[in-house]
């Protein structure tokens, strides 16, 4: 078993990249799968998101390591990166609490002075509404003038190949792993997690029976009291950690093989 755990909840840290997916997160899995024989892995995820490449290497890596089922366990939320990690194994275990989130990409922007992500999706539609509006009026250029000159000059591009490289990247897991080669199946749930038009906010969560009615193999963690109680307890007892200790993120096996990054 391996935890990758983020403290993403504290409202201190919670926005810092330490709490999210980076490819750094790439030793803590080298140090905690060394001793671990597999063929299977069990993996307990606690995360907001973050670096779509982090969670493509990461999963290569373990794919590597592990060539039987991997299972990952939702005690609460995995959002973004995290969902397309979770997408990525062979079955999903959720309580009835737990959720996922919308893999559609989020841009950074500086406006004002302010940070913030913005969804692709809205970056796209709003410049081909910018586009359609100075069409019919091109007195409409000095409205649309100061937003459009916070373009960088391949953001659209960027924009277009964020959004492919999410969906293609889901839709070859799903193919792969936990749909069994259905290709069809894959292509469906990938898009669908990455529709912003159907979710309408990149933090909005995801349970399991809607995951389930999109063809996503999904299990309860209520169906074994024991489970229940193993997963739960990790749970707490590592969300009990974040609040003693000034700590980030934790990626730990049963073993107690551990790596810890504080918080800056």
């Amino acid at each position: 078993m391996i935890l990758y755990y983020s403290n993403w909840f504290d409202e201190d840290d919670g926005g810092s990249p330490d709490s999210s997916m980076t490819l750094a997160d790439m030793q803590g899995f080298m140090e905690t799968v060394r001793g671990l024989n597999g063929p299977n892995l069990d993996l307990i995820l606690h995360l907001p998101g973050g670096d779509p490449h982090a969670a493509e290497s990461i999963l290569n890596y373990l794919r590597t390591k592990f060539k039987g089922e991997i299972r990952v366990f939702v005690p609460m939320a995995a959002m973004s990166a995290g969902t397309m990690l979770a997408l990525g194994c062979d079955r999903i275990v959720m309580g009835a609490h737990s959720q996922l989130g919308p893999i559609d990409p989020q841009i950074l922007q500086i406006s004002g002075g302010l940070i913030r992500y913005a969804p692709t999706k809205a970056i796209l539609e709003q410049f081909d509404m910018a586009r359609q509006d100075i069409m019919q009026d091109p007195n409409a250029l000095a409205v649309w003038a100061p937003i459009l000159q916070q373009y960088g000059s391949s953001l659209l591009t960027e924009c277009q190949s964020l959004e492919t490289l999410a969906k293609t990247l889901v839709q070859r897991w799903l193919q792969q792993w936990m749909l069994n080669g259905n290709q069809p199946l894959a292509a469906s749930v990938s898009q669908w997690f990455a529709n912003y038009n159907t979710h309408l906010s990149h933090g909005r969560g995801i349970h399991r029976d809607d995951a389930r009615l999109q063809g996503v193999v999904v299990d309860d963690l209520e169906s074994s009291q024991a489970l229940q109680d193993a997963v739960l307890s990790t749970h707490h007892a590592t969300m009990h950690t974040f609040t003693g200790l000034p700590v980030a993120k934790i990626i730990e096996n049963h073993l107690g093989i551990s790596i810890v990054r504080f918080s800056r």
